[in-house]
């Protein structure tokens, strides 16, 4: 596949963009049946949308599974159980006694030392209405930025910790996971691989704090980093369906899974792309 094929127009779907910021539904396209031709073009939709949606679809999990692989080898998270058929498949269920926690802006896996390129969640049992997830284009976020700002935090580094979030909820001491996952250091700025785009590449989810910098600083630095992607002008929200699925570039934007369905059911299955490690670029 191009690294970063061109279209003027899609041949095998509409783009309809959510926002002027991010995110496009993709009317038209047929998952169950792709080609290379789609694989292209849903390829550089994302690299220009950030996130692509897909309504009323009919993937099975196998499908749902072959179609993310046609975009990278695939990851293995460690909240799946070790018994789970399709370990590809991060199984997101909640209910009466499950509320969702996913409700902060986050990148996902950022604790890897290479991060995931992307996921694409489909929807398996879904609440009358709540649990939207929301997007936030960090390449904007970035542009927003003073010019002061960006000066300010173009070199800096900022370390990530699965610890932050897997600890509690997988019942493990921090220090159990650092032996297979240690904290690792990523840029505070990051150069998108194939758009080449500078991006704000720090969460309220796994980043710890910034290196070499005191505490309290380094607090207060990454609280108005993460406060950039809570705008809503940088942002775009999905109402989910029966059929429904999203493909998010996890090296351009961050997301918010709403919680407010609570006690009612909400099932999602997510299979994930693996990705490169993070670099900052000053020449790009």
């Amino acid at each position: 596949m191009s690294a970063q094929a061109k279209f003027d127009e899609f041949s095998r779907f509409e783009a309809r963009p959510m926002t002027p910021a991010i995110g496009a539904e993709l009317i038209g396209a047929d998952l169950a049946n792709p080609d290379d031709q789609l694989f292209e073009e849903v390829h550089a939709a994302l690299l220009q949308y950030k996130v692509v949606f897909f309504r009323d679809q009919t993937l099975d999990r196998a499908q749902h599974i072959a179609f993310a692989s046609a975009f990278g080898d695939l990851e293995i998270h460690p909240a799946t159980p070790a018994d789970q058929p399709d370990p590809e498949v991060l199984r997101i269920a909640h209910g009466a006694k499950s509320r969702g926690s996913e409700n902060n802006w986050h990148s996902d896996v950022t604790w890897r030392e290479r991060p995931s390129l992307g996921s694409i969640l489909r929807a398996i049992e879904l609440p009358d209405n709540g649990g939207d997830t929301l997007f936030a284009n960090m390449v904007m976020a970035y542009d927003r930025l003073s010019d002061a700002m960006k000066e300010r935090i173009e070199n800096l580094v900022a370390v990530h910790d699965i610890a932050r979030v897997f600890a509690r909820r997988l019942d493990k001491a921090p220090e159990e996971l650092h032996d297979k996952y240690p904290p690792v250091e990523h840029p505070v700025v990051r150069t998108h691989p194939e758009t080449k785009e500078r991006l704000i590449y720090v969460n309220t989810g796994f980043t710890s704090h910034i290196k070499d910098m005191e505490a309290d600083e380094s607090t207060a630095l990454l609280r108005e980093l993460y406060q950039t992607a809570w705008n809503p002008e940088v942002q775009c929200r999905f109402r989910w369906a029966p059929g429904s699925l999203a493909f998010w570039d996890n090296r351009a934007c961050q997301h918010f899974a709403a919680s407010d369905y609570f006690p009612n059911v909400r099932v999602m299955e997510r299979v994930t792309i693996a990705g490169d490690k993070p670099y900052f670029d000053p020449s790009a």
